[in-house]
């Protein structure tokens, strides 16, 4: 299994913006301007999450290098952005955009952009992801016994575009409903052991659309200290819209977030996924990965329909610091009836947390599963 290490430099576009004082010798200068590009760098990031209310849009930009095993080294980045559609609005959620970006040595490329806007007195939202990766990855086969054998490790080559879009409009408090939309490209190449994708198509391109109904009262959307969120989602991807495997899916998330203690958050969460129709092998339902099961590898485990259920204890320790520790399980079947004991997998693990913005935390991971372990560096919690 997968044992994903990443070594992290805090670069800093603040540098650029330096200038140089005045005259004496070049080597004088030289040392100077040194001096100014680190105290640039530490001041950038000592003040990226001061919150600036007359600032419309507050940016801020972290990465560098990384090593795992299985994309080898690479440079990573990744920006956070907060803003207000109303600048006078200070009572309504703050809506955040992320942008991320990976090149590795190991053909691993992916860039992307998410975020939720909130529309003026949070009337209306809009959610989107858009992303293109490609990626040599593996693959162990379609549901748990396949997934679980080791012997069926084996590489591959994927590409996915992928667009994501839901508008919801709130009926009362906390409560929103409204449409989404879903696009999807995904190829296979290079299969090491072709067999385990059991004749399935090796390209597919598939359109959905469908519906969510959501109850939010958190008080923040990226770090929620209090509040339950909850949603459910109605997915079709009918074959008159020119897709070769149609398909249906039904998704509900719930989460809920708890003070303890002074600096103390208990936070849980649970999601299901249950697939029917011709549904894709590049659309089936899967964990691991930097939000479900963290820890296993991302898509190892997948079938028709997924289960997984976490608890995160997260604890501020001092300044902008904080830690967390978690446990959950999860399981892939195609029918309920395969579902027991044997089939559930564990997962727990701990992380380090930094408020790289106001409420918005760059966060190390080390995850532990069955058989696996695996490093995580991301922005905005889990769940």
């Amino acid at each position: 299994m997968r044992a994903k290490i990443l070594f992290i430099l805090l670069l800093s576009v603040a540098a650029g913006r330096m200038t140089c004082a005045a005259e004496p010798s070049d080597s004088t200068k030289t040392e100077t301007s040194r001096k100014n590009i680190i105290s640039r760098i530490i001041e950038y990031f000592s003040e990226s999450n001061r919150s600036y209310p007359t600032k419309k849009f507050d940016f801020s930009i972290i990465g560098g290098p990384h090593y795992s095993s299985d994309s080898k080294f690479g440079i990573g980045i990744l920006g956070a952005g907060l803003y207000r559609s109303s600048a006078n609005d200070t009572l309504t959620p703050v809506s955040q955009v992320s942008i991320y970006t990976d090149l590795t040595t190991a053909a691993h490329f992916k860039v992307g952009i998410c975020g939720t806007h909130i529309f003026p007195g949070d009337a209306k939202r809009l959610t989107y992801d858009v992303s293109l990766s490609s990626i040599s990855t593996r693959f162990w086969g379609i549901g748990y016994d396949e997934c679980r054998d080791d012997n069926n490790d084996s590489k591959y080559k994927y590409l996915n575009a992928q667009v994501r879009a839901n508008y919801r409009m709130r009926l009362g408090r906390h409560i929103y409903i409204g449409p989404l939309a879903a696009i999807d490209y995904i190829k296979g190449g290079n299969f090491e052991k072709p067999w385990l994708w059991h004749g399935e198509a090796t390209h597919t391109f598939n359109l959905g659309v469908g519906a969510l109904v959501e109850y939010d009262s958190r008080d923040n959307l990226n770090n929620a200290f209090h509040g339950t969120y909850l949603r459910l989602e109605q997915h079709f991807s009918p074959r008159f819209l020119g897709n070769k495997y149609a398909y249906s899916s039904t998704s509900f998330h719930a989460s809920h977030y708890s003070p303890l203690w002074k600096g103390a958050i208990l936070a849980t969460t649970a999601d299901c996924r249950f697939t029917y129709g011709n549904t894709p092998w590049g659309l089936l339902s899967t964990f691991g990965g930097s939000s479900s099961m963290r820890g296993y590898f991302e898509g190892r485990f997948r079938d028709k329909s997924v289960i997984t259920a976490c608890a995160e204890l997260r604890q501020h320790v001092l300044g902008r610091s904080g830690v967390a520790i978690w446990g959950g399980a999860g399981t892939v079947f195609s029918r309920f009836s395969q579902i027991n004991s044997r089939r559930i997998l564990p997962n727990y693990g701990l992380g380090y947390r930094w408020e790289f913005k106001q409420r918005v935390n760059v966060r190390l991971d080390l995850g532990f599963g069955r058989g696996t372990t695996g490093f995580i560096f991301s922005i905005n919690e889990a769940f």
